[in-house]
């Protein structure tokens, strides 16, 4: 189901390193951009997203990275692994065969994350290092999952309609519930108009949002293969499809309404857990349509003309 890139650098043995992995979600299709948004040419020199998260993370404190590759597009993201990424990064590779939603897209990492904590992060997303440090250092001092947010205008940059989970959080600063809202767009005053139907139908510019980075514990495994497989028999429990014919049916098993149900004590386990809500620094930036590569290029330029990243991925953050 999947293999590791051969590496020049550290040994690979799984629960050498306290690093926590990073799990980059890889197999979507992408079908309102219309190409392999991972390999889309972001940074100064033509860096692909997958580049420059992958230099986020590990000048963050994470270690292992572990890329989860669909059928279609994964040949093109493991050659440019392979010819770009430097040989100290250990980089993973698993299938996620069949397209079954963000939860099983996860499961199918569990053989290379090992028994440590792990985040999980977008392919089409740059979350800056600033975040995924702040992410690691929480996974190493605490036994709670978390979710890092971030301001909504700080992670909109063009004016197509975009998708965002709004977050809800309790005093004690652990998510109560995750809100998916559409056709959220930017107006003129700063604040952002949603077009779902729901209400608020105005958003203020400082509404906490999901961008799918996530951190989890070890325990969020019997949890994510519950749900994967209460929809999914067949699957296995590492997340493997032996027989895709099996299926009953295609549903999509996604990790926010796992994560969801599991804070609400409606897991398949029926032990809820707490996810504890951080505030992002910086901005969140990414690609939902072809047209969006020149904005994105000019903020990610922006941002480095400020100071604020490094001009190559894999060059010392500011």
């Amino acid at each position: 189901m999947g293999e590791r890139r051969p590496t020049m650098g550290r040994m690979t043995a799984r629960g050498s390193d306290d690093r926590p992995v990073l799990v980059v979600l890889a197999a979507g299709m992408a079908k309102r951009y219309g190409g392999c948004k991972p390999l889309a040419p972001l940074g100064l020199h033509g860096e692909a997203v997958i580049d420059l998260i992958a230099g986020d993370a590990t000048s963050a404190g994470f270690g292992d990275i572990v890329l989860v590759l669909g059928p279609q597009t994964g040949p093109a993201i493991r050659y440019h692994v392979g010819r770009c990424f430097p040989s100290r990064i250990d980089v993973s590779f698993t299938e996620q065969r069949v397209p079954l939603g963000t939860a099983h897209a996860v499961l199918c990492a569990r053989t290379y994350v090992g028994d440590g904590s792990f985040a999980v992060v977008n392919a089409d997303d740059v979350y800056g290092a600033p975040a995924l440090a702040l992410l690691a250092r929480q996974l190493a001092d605490s036994d709670d999952h978390a979710i890092v947010s971030y301001r909504l205008r700080d992670t909109i940059v063009a004016d197509a309609p975009v998708t965002r989970g709004t977050c809800a959080v309790r005093p004690d600063g652990h998510l109560e519930r995750l809100v998916e809202r559409r056709g959220v767009k930017r107006r003129p005053d700063g604040a952002f108009d949603v077009g779902d139907g729901l209400q608020p139908d105005v958003l203020p510019g400082d509404t906490p949002v999901s961008m799918n980075l996530w951190g989890f514990q070890p325990s969020i495994w019997p949890v994510l293969e519950a749900a994967v497989l209460s929809a999914h028999p067949s699957v296995a429990p590492d997340g493997s499809v032996p027989d895709p014919s099996a299926l009953a049916h295609d549903a999509e098993v996604l990790l926010p309404e796992v994560v969801g149900d599991m804070i609400a004590g409606r897991s398949a386990d029926s032990k809820p857990a707490a996810v504890r809500v951080l505030d992002g620094p910086g901005r969140c930036i990414g690609v939902t349509h072809a047209d969006d590569l020149p904005v994105v290029r000019n903020e990610l330029a922006l941002m480095v003309a400020q100071g604020l990243r490094p001009e190559g991925p894999w060059d010392p953050t500011p």
